[in-house]
């Protein structure tokens, strides 16, 4: 690989032809200029000058490399510049998160994308454990999570919570024992987590959901909610999950004599700091988020 040192100094030469005034532009020694030269010609195996006491001649290697060589240190220049840059604005940014809070927090992105066009917005929905791993793997520069992670290169921020409601369909105004049993319950990737904190404070004979009759199962968030529209069994999900359902009167929702909540944790990679993009986005979501809880 060329020295751009070497490189720079050989270009230099060449445009000022004469090596005290090209020592004089480089704040070196003429002598200093010479080795730079010398060492190029090593580096690249052939001589660049033809030397004629104190004028020089280019060799056919030397104008070849004169050639090439000033727009290799102009797109070398322009790399460094653009590796520095870190705007608020430009560049593209990931997020996972659980797919309830992801039916709010992704037209929010989306808004933000359109106010700063060269703004990316990669927005993808995952269970914790996933999430948890993708920030490992630098995979997601940003992910929410309904538990602070155990990985101590993982840095956990509480920054509100969901309601966790038991839905069940219109007509079931009071919710007993009884009649969910009778009715089944409609699971969910996280369904025996959500109802198990929740049934658990609230009915006596709950003992583990496996023990009440299953009735369908749904691992798309914006549709859990329309078996249960259609009288066909009850599930818990966190309230934000149903904020844009479009058949509300067709459901239920109890938050029961216990509430219960689930946390929300924006969780990062631990490092020195955030690209400025990242940053941009992770005050959205957690003034956002933090607002709703």
């Amino acid at each position: 690989m060329i020295n751009t040192t070497w490189l720079r100094t050989f270009c230099t030469l060449v445009e000022l032809e004469h090596f005290t005034r090209t020592a004089e532009q480089l704040y070196m020694t003429q002598s200093g200029v010479s080795q730079h030269i010398r060492k190029l010609e090593a580096q690249v195996g052939t001589g660049l000058l033809i030397r004629e006491g104190k004028q020089f001649s280019l060799t056919d290697a030397g104008k070849r490399l004169y050639q090439q060589a000033p727009d290799v240190l102009l797109a070398l220049e322009n790399l460094a510049q653009s590796v520095r840059v870190d705007s608020p604005y430009i560049g593209e940014v990931k997020v996972m998160s659980p797919g309830s809070i992801g039916l709010k927090l992704y037209p929010a992105l989306l808004e933000l994308q359109q106010q700063h066009t060269e703004l990316t917005i990669d927005h993808r929905f995952a269970p914790n454990q996933d999430i948890e791993r993708a920030i490992l793997d630098n995979r997601v520069d940003i992910g929410l999570m309904t538990a602070s992670s155990t990985q101590p290169n993982i840095d956990s921020e509480l920054i509100g919570e969901d309601t966790l409601v038991l839905v069940t369909p219109a007509k079931l105004c009071n919710p007993t024992w009884e009649k969910l049993q009778q009715l089944g319950f409609i699971d969910h990737p996280d369904g025996g987590h959500h109802a198990s904190l929740l049934l658990s404070q609230n009915f006596a004979e709950f003992q583990r959901i496996e023990g009440i009759k299953k009735s369908g199962f749904c691992n798309q968030i914006s549709l859990i909610a329309e078996p249960v529209s259609r009288g066909l069994g009850f599930t818990v999900l966190p309230s934000q999950a149903l904020a844009g359902y479009a058949n509300q009167h067709k459901i239920s929702l109890h938050t029961l004599a216990h509430p219960v909540s689930e946390p929300l944790y924006l969780c990062t990679k631990r490092m020195a700091s955030l690209p400025r993009r990242v940053e941009t986005v992770r005050k959205m979501i957690t003034a956002l988020l933090t607002k709703s809880a």
